[in-house]
């Protein structure tokens, strides 16, 4: 992880969230003291309620306990092997999300994990915003969505995205999109004027790596401009050998 760590926390941070009256619990499970203080600051920070542990045995018990809305597992603990309390975690709740830590990324040990049941992984060293942004993405497919005070509807420019009823709008007029281009419109109006390189897109967009990966992003970055852009001053830019940027307008002036 690169940084300080007010850094890495610092961009964790989102509006107080909760699901039927109480606050998302994540249980984090790692035996690193200090990027288990890490995890759950950023947890903390999300809006969320942390639960760490050190070991497999105590995620058990714990996820008995809290019954968290989602789970943090790294792949490598002192007693249980990560899939074990994977396979043990998935038979007594099957829908649970579980977001694998591993510091291994052959491509064997992804394919491992994701066929124990994990819901998606990160690779160490990663960033906490990731994290949150991996579990943010597990919860809502999980229908744990957390409902929020704010934050719900970006705006950038004349171009207003509401996520509650996944409706589009420029300059008032109603833009149709499909759930891939609406998913990748809302990552890039969730970080404005930052370049996002086309790992990062399909990683968060896609959660998955491919070959053609890159093409397909190119494709829906296209199909974007022509829905959004099309007829008006562009807001969705190409940064070259780096990767696609939205701007608002005036910052094109």
């Amino acid at each position: 992880m690169s940084g300080t760590r007010s850094e890495r926390v610092r961009g964790t941070r989102a509006s107080s969230e909760r699901v039927s009256g109480d606050r998302v619990r994540v249980l984090i499970v790692d035996d690193e003291p200090a990027l288990t203080e890490l995890l759950s600051v950023a947890v903390t920070e999300a809006g969320w309620r942390p639960y760490p542990v050190a070991d497999g045995h105590s995620a058990l018990r714990a996820a008995r306990g809290c019954a968290p809305h989602a789970v943090v597992l790294d792949g490598m603990l002192p007693d249980l092997d990560g899939l074990q309390v994977l396979r043990r975690l998935r038979h007594e709740n099957p829908r649970l999300p579980v977001l694998m830590l591993t510091a291994r990324d052959a491509l064997e040990h992804r394919i491992d994990g994701l066929s124990s049941g994990a819901d998606d992984y990160v690779t160490k060293p990663f960033s906490l915003e990731e994290v949150v942004l991996r579990l943010r993405g597990l919860l809502r497919r999980a229908g744990a969505e957390p409902i929020r005070t704010d934050g719900s509807v970006l705006v950038l420019g004349d171009l207003v995205l509401t996520e509650e009823t996944r409706e589009v709008r420029r300059d008032g007029t109603l833009v149709q999109l499909t759930a891939k281009e609406f998913d990748l419109l809302g990552l890039l109006l969730s970080h404005p004027r930052q370049v996002l390189s086309k790992a990062q897109i399909l990683d968060h967009v896609w959660s998955s790596s491919f070959d053609g990966g890159g093409n397909l992003v190119e494709v829906y970055i296209s199909s974007l401009r022509r829905k959004i852009d099309k007829g008006r001053a562009p807001m969705i830019h190409t940064v070259r050998g780096v990767g696609y940027a939205i701007r608002p307008v005036e910052d094109g002036r």
